[in-house]
């Protein structure tokens, strides 16, 4: 999903140096939205990691 994020980043700035601002602001909110989703994912498996990490002690 970083890899999405990543690549929509890109298609942002490129968009963005040729003056298409619609493209680029579409592509930049894209990115957010999955670097978001990327984030809370790892969050949740970070807690389901350290619960599981505890649980066998």
């Amino acid at each position: 999903m970083l890899k999405w994020a990543l690549i929509f980043l890109v298609i942002s700035l490129i968009a963005g140096f040729l003056g298409f601002s619609g493209v680029s602001a579409a592509s930049a909110t894209i990115a957010k939205v999955l670097f978001a989703i990327a984030l809370v994912i790892f969050l949740i498996f970070l807690v389901l990691a350290l619960m599981a990490g505890s649980l066998a002690f």
